[in-house]
């Protein structure tokens, strides 16, 4: 039976999703077409009607996954405007974050991946991602009550990366969990007296 235009546009988006979770959760060499196209509900031959390649699939779900999370940011940022910044910090730098694989940022996920590839659109993705959180933390940690000493936005996402992908790692949770309080506490500054108290 012949797709329909829609269908198969509706096939070729659920292929992406689908794509940018696992990928994600597996990394690029971690997973085949195969079993991508098994947990869209699609048949691997319908893959080659909308990608030449699985390169091309990396980089459609890595646009997708960095869409996704700068969604969600925005979002969560709209809900605490009293403080931005460490809404940021914390919700990056947090065992949320670490646990979900499939769906959190493609930084600690797989830029280590897409560093070892010579595919300009996809380090051109992660480029894009990079400057998005650097001009979110340049804008969001110059507004009151903020001060971050001068620290540069690299600086800070650099660490942010860092320790979701070392916790990440760590075989002991108390350990992983004040690797990350120590790092928001160190971007963010500790908590004042009456958030401490509410946590």
């Amino acid at each position: 039976m012949r797709v329909t235009r829609e269908k198969a546009l509706e096939n070729r988006e659920q292929t992406i999703e689908t794509a940018a979770r696992l990928l994600r959760k597996h990394g690029f060499d971690g997973i085949g077409v195969a079993d991508i196209m098994k947990a869209a509900g699609l048949t691997h031959g319908g893959f080659y009607r909308n990608f030449a390649s699985k390169d091309e699939l990396a980089v459609k779900a890595s646009e997708h996954a960095i869409a996704d999370t700068i969604a969600l940011l925005k979002e969560g940022l709209a809900q605490q405007p009293e403080d931005p910044f460490r809404t940021l910090i914390e919700r990056y730098v947090s065992s949320a974050h670490r646990d979900d694989l499939s769906s959190g940022c493609i930084l600690p996920a797989l830029a280590a991946d897409a560093a070892r590839r010579e595919d300009p659109a996809l380090r051109a993705i992660f480029t894009t991602a990079i400057q998005f959180y650097l001009e979110q933390i340049a804008q969001l940690s110059s507004m009151p009550p903020r001060s971050t000493d001068g620290r540069h936005p690299a600086a800070i996402l650099s660490e942010m990366v860092g320790a979701v992908i070392l916790s990440r790692v760590i075989a002991h949770a108390p350990l992983a969990e004040s690797l990350m309080a120590a790092v928001v506490a160190d971007i963010a500054g500790p908590l004042p007296a009456n958030k401490s108290a509410e946590k």
